[in-house]
């Protein structure tokens, strides 16, 4: 039986060249800086004062979300399956003296024991997990309190980006044909491990893709602000982040 190494979480993270263009690609230019300070603000936001809590970042990739959670005084733990992408996160703790743990590990399978986390936070990894429910139930199994992870959503034009990867994917033109969800899956899945979700946060309505093509901060930023004036980001906002906790 296949171990499911194949997929393309695996291998496209593998390679060292798309391991170094990682995080140029994500978070490059005034858009990629936008959606990242914007996911500095929801974690803090949601978990409040973190000095000394015990975290797993799963799925760390470079690190990046580790770092964050560190600064604010936790106590972190990082895995991936990458070893290239883990190879940038320990240089950049070499160089910024970040107290971070940075290990091998699978979203499938957290090898720690239950509970050993106060709070497990998995950012953009769900989307691209051959098996998204098996890694909620290792979220939750490994988090003593909370559990915060984040996915596109299915009411979204993410949807329509999904399908387009998809297509394309088996002729070599999409790296990474993600998957889109519905709110009630990923809540009624952290409910059926005894998490119950406290709180939500959505990103953009237009897509990020689009954001990034004008490239212009202002447009995004005012465009967004008027959209959720209207109600739009209420109904159509994606990536949808939420904050669970346990019972």
């Amino acid at each position: 039986m296949s171990d499911g190494r194949e997929h393309y979480s695996y291998t496209f993270y593998a390679d060292a060249a798309n391991a170094r263009a990682f995080d140029a690609r994500r978070f490059g230019g005034p858009i990629g800086d936008l959606v990242a300070k914007g996911q500095a603000d929801v974690l803090a936001d949601m978990l409040g004062p973190i000095q000394g809590r015990r975290i797993i970042d799963v799925g760390t990739g470079t690190g990046r979300g580790a770092f964050l959670l560190a600064a604010a005084g936790a106590r972190v733990t990082g895995i991936d399956a990458s070893e290239e992408m883990l190879a940038i996160a320990r240089e950049r703790a070499r160089e910024t003296h970040a107290a971070v743990d940075f290990q091998v590990g699978d979203a499938h399978d957290i090898g720690f024991p239950d509970r050993a986390f106060d709070i497990a936070v998995s950012l953009r990894v769900l989307m691209h997990t051959p098996r998204w429910r098996q890694c909620i139930g290792e979220l939750c199994r490994v988090a003593s309190h909370a559990v915060i992870l984040d996915y596109p959503s299915a009411r979204s034009t993410a949807l329509l980006e999904s399908i387009g990867r998809k297509l394309l994917h088996p002729i070599g033109m999409s790296s990474e044909p993600y998957r889109v969800f519905l709110d009630g899956q990923v809540r009624g899945e952290l409910q059926r491990h005894g998490f119950r979700v406290v709180a939500i946060h959505r990103q953009f309505v237009l897509p990020i893709a689009v954001h990034k093509a004008i490239g212009s901060r202002a447009f995004t930023e005012a465009s967004e602000r008027w959209l959720a004036r209207i109600g739009a980001l209420r109904f159509l906002g994606s990536p949808v982040t939420v904050y669970a906790e346990r019972g």
